[in-house]
C-alpha cells in the first residue's frame, strides 16, 4: 500500500502525500494532524479506536519526535490493540508487513520531525 516515503512526502497506492495522514480500515485520512502537536492522544486516533485494529502503527518522524500519550497507550492496551512506535521509514516497513501478513493494522505517521 505505502510505496515510498522520504521526508515530508509519501506515495501511497500511488496517490502522492505531502500532509500527515493516517490509513485506517485501508483509506487514507490525508492531512491528520493532532490538537498537542508531537503528541499523539485518544481524540487524534478515535477513527482507529472504533475500528479495532489488532496493531496501530505511528510513525514518529524521520527523527522519531512524536509521541504517543500514555493514556492513550494504556487505553490501546485495554483494547487488546497493540501499539508498535517507530520512526516513520521503519514504522511503514512494519505497516505493509503486516498488511501483507494479512493482519488488521491502521497507521498513523508524521512525515516531517
Amino acid at each position: 500500500m505505502i510505496r515510498d516515503y522520504h521526508f515530508g512526502h509519501v506515495l501511497v497506492d500511488n496517490q502522492p502525500h505531502v500532509n500527515d495522514l493516517k490509513i485506517v480500515d485501508g483509506k487514507v485520512v490525508s492531512k491528520w494532524w493532532r490538537g498537542e502537536g508531537h503528541l499523539v492522544t485518544e481524540a487524534d486516533v478515535d477513527d482507529v479506536l472504533a475500528a479495532r485494529p489488532h496493531y496501530l502503527v505511528v510513525g514518529t518522524g524521520q527523527p522519531g519526535r512524536m509521541a504517543v500519550d500514555f493514556n492513550l497507550s494504556n487505553r490501546l492496551t485495554e483494547l487488546g490493540i497493540e501499539l508498535i512506535e517507530e520512526p516513520t521509514a521503519q514504522a511503514i516497513h512494519t505497516f505493509n508487513r503486516l498488511q501483507r501478513d494479512g493482519e488488521k493494522v491502521a497507521g498513523a505517521f508524521h512525515l516531517t520531525c
